[in-house]
């Protein structure tokens, strides 16, 4: 009961849903398969967890139209200006 009485702010489906707010896991773990899983699980890919990272963030920029921001960042000495964290 604690548990629902201290995240009680954090669960307004109807609220989110009225804003079409997606509130199940799906939308999120479809994005993961599509964005990481079918890049990082090709045949015979080895990935250190640096390199695994820098391709995610990569692709999340590509993907999410952020590509230019993300170079933008980098350029300007902030690699890890909210990507790839």
């Amino acid at each position: 009961m604690t548990y629902f009485e201290t995240n009680a702010d954090r669960m307004r489906y109807a609220s989110f849903r009225s804003q079409a707010f997606f509130v199940g896991s799906g939308v999120m773990e479809a994005g993961c398969k599509t964005i990481i899983g079918l890049r990082l699980k090709q045949s015979g890919m080895r990935w250190t967890v640096r390199g695994a990272n820098a391709i995610i963030a990569l692709r999340c920029s590509e993907l999410s139209g952020r590509w230019e921001e993300f170079w933008e960042a980098r350029s300007a000495g902030r690699p890890d200006s909210g990507f790839g964290r």
